[in-house]
């Protein structure tokens, strides 16, 4: 990951468990969990659907930065080093 995208990172970025997408918060934790406990059924069958919904409700922003995690949550992790 470049220099630029580390400093431009806040205690409020996160990346998504299983799929690595990067996102920012403009919520609490327990803001967030009521919200994704009152939606419907239909809106919360995949995780990205999900992010779709507390994005478009404000609570988080998606950072399309094509920065993501591996499947053990290291930035960038699973680019092979050696082809660069």
């Amino acid at each position: 990951m470049s220099e630029e995208i580390r400093t431009q990172e806040t205690a409020d970025d996160h990346f998504v468990k299983h799929g690595g997408v990067h996102f920012r918060t403009h919520a609490s934790p327990q803001e967030i969990n009521n919200f994704i406990r009152k939606l419907p059924a239909g809106k919360r069958d995949s995780l990205f659907e999900v992010l779709d919904q507390l994005d478009q409700a404000g609570m988080i922003s998606v950072i399309n930065d094509h920065v993501f995690t591996d499947g053990d949550g290291v930035i960038a992790g699973g680019e092979d080093q050696s082809l660069r």
